[in-house]
């Protein structure tokens, strides 16, 4: 293959998980008029990792984000470009190359960042202003009921007998309406749990039915995601959620034992009988789930063969890792120890590599660690999400969700959680000690603020898991090189030059 350039098509995150996704600071990128510049490479900013002995996959891990697989010939043009220099003057030390193919691959480089204006390095080449509302959807959590069948190691509830009433549902989504039309967000997305939500499926229903019934009253896009065990899942709630264009997560840790360590039932019993069974009829009824993978340092050896399960069946995943909560402390096993934590996510990715999926994988692969898109937060907490608990009280974070700062009655209640200085600080990786001249920084953001301050008592530093993070990363690069390279004909995964 001789090919020069192959650019992620689509790298938005298609994976769920149980946080609230950061915004992506490169946005929608505009073509970049190159004729008459001096063009140069990122120099730092270009992370170069190789994929096998011709082809390397080039990110810039600065805010404007960016990543191509280049063959030898897309190699050469990127290098003319070390020093300053006008398009016409490097295409002419480049006289093996047809200059038309040249003019295509500078510019879809300059386009992506990749090269930058000698003397206007801009810090955001997008259609739009860089802010949350321009990329990113208002997430509101819906904390469904405090019932669960299961009684996870790692769970942060207390499973209490509570459960949202359909009243305090409604003002939920009106409240986050409210916020979304005050703060100028174009989309809503909805993410029901609990507990279990399933145990609460008519409010789904009821709720997102009414959800929908706002948007198009305020021409707002609208998305929900139900976030489950899976459990009690039903061939007829299958339907009803793909007739009201619901997303469904499914948590599994694991195959058999791996996961009955994390998620048992009440009695004891463990559940990845029931989980494996509910994956098979959401896909034999047309609904593919994401699957959610909790990591703990006891769990994982485990992860290939999860793995391997999840490619074998086509789905979408991410892994995240176990984060340490008031009631899980006594389990001291899954505290996560770096060194079998890094064993076993890269054995795991070594499943990947002989597997690639057709879906991009970077925003969900490594915890919180985002690598589909430049972000300056690890999550959209204190930004662009809101809890509702079941009595409509307001919260930060759902670990948080004990500890509410407002509820649904106040106008905006996102302005009010904007403007908190008590509860959870996700402060920008900018600020955070350890993390300001890491290359990495834009694309991991400091890890979750919870885990560093149960840590280490702060916001302001860097993760416990900067180790794990660091070892990763450029390996989970070089898988979306491959991924690439494999489906390399395919327009619904690259664009070809």
């Amino acid at each position: 293959m001789d090919t020069m350039v192959l650019l992620v098509g689509d790298s938005r995150r298609y994976e769920e998980d149980d946080c609230a996704c950061s915004h992506n600071l490169a946005g929608v990128r505009k073509k970049v008029q190159i004729e008459g510049l001096r063009l140069h490479a990122g120099g730092d900013a270009l992370k170069t990792v190789s994929i096998n002995s011709r082809f390397q996959i080039i990110a810039r891990l600065n805010t404007q984000g960016g990543m191509v697989v280049l063959g030898p010939p897309g190699q050469r043009v990127l290098d003319a470009f070390t020093n300053p220099s006008t398009v016409a003057d490097a295409i002419s030390r480049l006289a093996d190359l047809s200059a038309v193919q040249a003019v295509k691959v500078v510019q879809r480089l300059a386009t992506l960042g990749l090269l930058q204006p000698a003397d206007n390095d801009c810090a955001c080449v997008t259609e739009d202003d860089c802010g949350p509302a321009a990329f990113s959807p208002l997430t509101s959590w819906l904390h469904l009921t405090d019932r669960c069948n299961l009684r996870c190691d790692y769970c942060y509830l207390p499973h209490v007998r509570e459960d949202m009433s359909p009243e305090t549902g409604r003002a939920a989504i009106e409240a986050t309406f409210r916020s979304a039309i005050a703060n100028g967000f174009k989309q809503v997305k909805l993410k029901y749990a609990g507990g279990e939500p399933l145990l609460s499926f008519p409010l789904i229903v009821e709720l997102h039915q009414y959800a929908q019934t706002l948007a198009d009253q305020h021409g707002l896009e609208l998305e929900g995601v139900v976030l489950s065990n899976g459990t009690l899942l039903t061939p007829a709630m299958v339907e009803t959620l793909k007739s009201l264009g619901l997303r469904l997560m499914i948590s599994l840790d694991g195959l058999a034992q791996h996961h009955d360590m994390h998620r048992r039932y009440a009695g004891g019993r463990g559940s990845f009988a029931d989980v494996a069974e509910a994956v098979g009829l959401a896909l034999a009824n047309g609904l593919t789930p994401n699957i959610s993978v909790t990591v703990s340092s006891r769990t994982a050896d485990g992860l290939p063969d999860v793995m391997a399960w999840i490619l074998e069946r086509g789905l979408s995943f991410s892994l995240n890792f176990y984060r340490e909560n008031e009631l899980s402390a006594s389990y001291e096993d899954m505290r996560l120890d770096e060194e079998k934590i890094i064993t076993g996510m890269l054995a795991a990715f070594k499943v990947i590599e002989n597997n690639p999926p057709r879906r991009p994988f970077l925003g969900g692969i490594i915890d919180r660690a985002n690598l589909s898109a430049s972000h300056t937060h690890t999550c959209g907490v204190g930004q662009n999400y809101l809890v509702f608990d079941q009595h409509g009280q307001v919260a930060k974070c759902q670990m948080h969700i004990r500890k509410p700062i407002t509820d649904v009655h106040v106008a905006d209640p996102l302005a009010v959680i904007r403007a908190d200085q008590v509860g959870i600080q996700n402060i920008s990786v900018e600020e955070k000690e350890g993390c300001k001249t890491c290359e990495w920084k834009y694309w991991c953001a400091g890890g979750c603020p919870l885990a560093t301050h149960r840590a280490t008592g702060r916001y302001d530093v860097k993760s416990p898991n900067c180790n794990i993070y660091k070892a990763l990363f450029p390996e989970a690069l070089r898988l979306e090189g491959l991924r690439l390279l494999k489906y390399a004909d395919d327009p619904e995964v690259v664009m070809q030059l």
